[in-house]
């Protein structure tokens, strides 16, 4: 047998598209992942100030004047309000000052990740040298002492994620990535649930109680896990009911390579890019990872919205998902047999 007879033996036409499929998706992996976070720079960061009325004038001057416009400031009445809206995720920081002493304090809150604070830490600073004054910082949401540089959350949504797409994977790879009816499309969607909600479980207990690496509700990260699992596998299932097992390639496009690297989990979301700080949260890697520091950190505030965006995969998926193999179904009903066709 001649080479080339060899070659297209061992390499079919189908399996030269996929291998320049997964070179395409190599690439786009390095893209997106140095493209998103080879150089953080803060841009509109929330932050307060509260100070008597004219010294909050003048601050909020000197910090819509920075160039770049790293910080969307804003003056509030009191320290109190400026530490709730804090814990309620609307601001990132908050300066206090205190015209009687030369020294003014920074509100921070690491649990939404290490790299923002240092940052937020790094203007303040400079700024207030500037201005012959000095710098307190305190953080009123610290990261826990097990959750080096608030990455745990971050970490916590990737492995559900992971394990989303891989079970659909397998139960394509082991039994043809479109259902072959709505029966079978149900049971694995069935099977998803189940996977998801052992998967949340073990990922919030291997998290808090074992590794102790987040604090916060042990049942409200399970519910969570349980809902960014199956959002990814239904999504994954209903991919692989449209266009075959290239929609496993589609999974991994849309969950690793624009998801992860646009979660705000390494580099917060106000440090991204704006292109990766505007599709984060709309990906389920990003809604997990902010549901989680807000379980973990924040009393479980702000998450109406990523817990919409993973009901929303969830849904959205299953429903493809069914029909897809119901109008599968249907038309192999029309069809007929191949018998029945000749005999006509």
């Amino acid at each position: 047998m001649r080479f080339a007879d060899e070659l297209r033996n061992a390499v079919t036409p189908r399996a030269a598209v996929l291998v320049i499929g997964v070179l395409a998706l190599q690439l786009l992996f390095i893209t997106s992942y140095i493209g998103a976070l080879h150089h953080p720079d803060p841009k509109d960061v929330k932050v307060a100030v509260v100070a008597p009325p004219q010294a909050a004038e003048q601050a909020l001057e000197r910090l819509r004047a920075l160039p770049g416009d790293p910080l969307d400031p804003r003056a509030l009445s009191d320290e109190q309000e400026a530490r709730e809206q804090m814990l309620q995720r609307d601001i990132d920081a908050a300066l206090l000052i205190d015209p009687r002493s030369t020294e003014d304090t920074l509100l921070t809150a690491s649990g939404q990740g290490a790299a923002e604070t240092r940052a937020l830490t790094g203007i303040f600073e400079q700024l207030e040298r500037a201005q012959q004054r000095t710098l307190a910082v305190e953080d009123i949401a610290p990261a826990s002492a097990g959750d080096a540089g608030g990455l745990s959350s971050f970490y916590l949504a990737v492995g559900w994620c992971v394990g989303g797409y891989l079970c659909a994977a397998v139960l394509a790879i082991s039994a043809g990535a479109r259902p072959a009816n709505s029966s079978r499309a149900l049971l694995r969607l069935t099977v998803m649930a189940l996977y998801a909600v052992v998967s949340g479980l073990l990922g919030a207990v291997i998290t808090g109680p074992v590794l102790d690496a987040l604090p916060g509700s042990v049942a409200a990260l399970w519910g969570l896990g349980a809902l960014v699992v199956f959002a990814v596998g239904a999504a994954t299932l209903a991919l692989q009911a449209l266009f075959g097992i290239v929609g496993i390639g589609l999974a991994i496009l849309l969950v690793v390579i624009a998801g992860n690297p646009s979660a705000g989990g390494a580099i917060p979301g106000p440090l991204l890019p704006d292109f990766w700080r505007t599709i984060g949260p709309a990906l389920p890697p990003g809604a997990g990872t902010w549901t989680a520091r807000s379980i973990a950190y924040f009393r479980g505030n702000a998450v109406l919205g990523p817990l919409l965006v993973l009901s929303a995969w969830a849904a959205v998926g299953t429903a493809i998902t069914l029909i897809m193999a119901s109008l599968r179904r249907n038309g192999e009903e029309d069809r007929g047999p191949v018998g029945a066709r000749t005999s006509r």
